[in-house]
């Protein structure tokens, strides 16, 4: 057989696995933003499998104003994960983003943490599981092209960052930050 492995079809030879790890990214700066990605992901589900119920049922609010539980903070980092990827592929596109202010996602984290109220930690890790897969998934598809261009983020006050600041700030950021934030809540 000639040709290289990247030209050869899963439905031609269906033993050959075509899972995201198979794969040869395109980018290597995406590929390692992807795996950062899981590797956050991975240590927030690691962390959050280990938690007692009432450790999972623990307010936020001993750091600060932040009322919600730990349990809605697992389920609120994973269910971020397809916004913080859409802005990202806006901004790759060249696309401002206006319509996302503080106040826009302060209001998305408050009617998430009234619908999610008595989230299970089996329900939120299935959706950290597989929506950081799906994400990081995505951020492999990007070229190193997409991951420099800039254009306006509303977030960032208008300011023209890179989708590549856009991932890093974003979907790689969240689970690091939330985690680091539930340790000392639990005082772990």
């Amino acid at each position: 057989m000639t040709g290289t492995l990247k030209n050869v079809q899963s439905s031609d030879a269906p033993w050959i696995e075509t899972t995201p790890a198979a794969r040869v990214s395109m980018s290597r700066r995406a590929e390692l933003l992807a795996a950062r990605i899981e590797e956050g992901a991975a240590g927030l589900a690691a962390f959050a499998e280990g938690l007692t119920e009432a450790e999972w049922r623990t307010s936020m609010s001993g750091i600060g104003k932040d009322a919600r539980t730990v349990g809605v903070i697992v389920h609120h980092v994973a269910s971020m994960y397809p916004i913080e990827i859409g802005a990202a592929k806006a901004i790759a596109s060249g696309h401002a983003v206006t319509d996302v202010t503080w106040e826009v996602v302060a209001e998305l984290n408050a009617k998430h943490a009234k619908e999610h109220a008595g989230v299970t930690k089996a329900a939120a890790l299935e959706l950290l599981r597989r929506n950081s897969r799906e994400a990081a998934d995505a951020v492999r598809a990007f070229s190193d092209e997409e991951l420099d261009q800039a254009a306006p983020f509303s977030l960032s006050f208008g300011a023209p960052v890179t989708a590549q600041f856009v991932i890093e700030d974003h979907a790689l950021r969240h689970s690091w930050h939330h985690l680091a934030r539930i340790r000392m809540v639990l005082g772990a």
